[in-house]
């Protein structure tokens, strides 16, 4: 995962959102594999430029949404596949498209099933 970047703290985005999408955009690349380890929570913090508080609360963020899997004493690995990791990215920059919008989550839904 060398080609994370720092997150832009001018950005509107929350921190922890931006740590996440700049993870899930690794996943969705390819660049984290199923399977594979990520780096110790601080060591991200430091290559993105925040707090590692941040970090974890980015990561359970991740977990949630059934991309990295948390082991005790294995640390924590990606379970989610690059294609779901793209879905989730592209999912992610629909809602915030629609809220610019002022397109309540309960409509978006709506519009989705009815494409589906």
């Amino acid at each position: 995962m060398n080609g994370l970047k720092r997150v832009d703290l001018l950005e509107k985005l929350a921190l922890h959102e931006q740590v996440a999408a700049e993870i899930r955009r690794a996943i969705a690349e390819g660049e984290a594999k199923p399977g594979e380890r990520l780096p110790p929570a601080r060591d991200l913090a430091a290559v993105l430029g925040v707090n590692a508080n941040t970090v974890f609360r980015a990561l359970r963020i991740l977990r949630d949404e059934g991309l990295l899997e948390f082991r005790r004493g294995r640390g924590i690995t990606v379970s989610g596949t690059p294609e779901r990791g793209a879905v989730l990215q592209r999912a992610r920059e629909l809602v915030v498209f629609a809220r610019r919008l002022g397109v309540r989550p309960e409509e978006l839904a709506t519009i989705i099933r009815g494409l589906a």
